[in-house]
């Protein structure tokens, strides 16, 4: 890869973690750093605690989300608001279309994108 190319990939696409800080604006109103609000992700997407168990890697008996939820809870969830932001981009900002959007059954694999996240299929 050319360093120009290097250059310009860097620049579009931010380092796996970073996508909550750097991605486009926070259509659903996630928040970011200290006001990020995890549940508000799992109400979009409709996630259980197991969901997120198996999303984060940790015990189901570790997800909360409050001042003490695990770091990897955290990181995980920002990643994904991130990414459910990114498709509201694509949906000019319009967050019912987008939800509609994550929600809706592909005839193609007969999956909503809804449910590639707890099974990290975007990855």
């Amino acid at each position: 890869m050319s360093t120009s190319m290097a250059s310009a990939s860097s620049q579009c696409w931010p380092a796996r973690g970073d996508v909550a800080q750097t991605g486009p604006p926070d259509f659903f109103k996630f928040g970011l750093g200290d006001a990020f609000d995890a549940k508000k992700v799992l109400q979009v997407l409709g996630l259980k605690k197991e969901d997120v168990s198996r999303l984060a890697s940790v015990s189901v008996k570790s997800v909360r989300y409050d001042d003490a939820m695990p770091l990897q809870v955290r990181e995980r969830l920002e990643e994904i608001a991130g990414s459910i932001n990114l498709v509201a981009q694509a949906f000019d900002g319009d967050v019912d279309s987008t939800a509609t959007g994550l929600r809706a059954r592909n005839p193609m694999g007969d999956m909503s994108p809804r449910v590639f996240a707890p099974f990290r299929r975007f990855d």
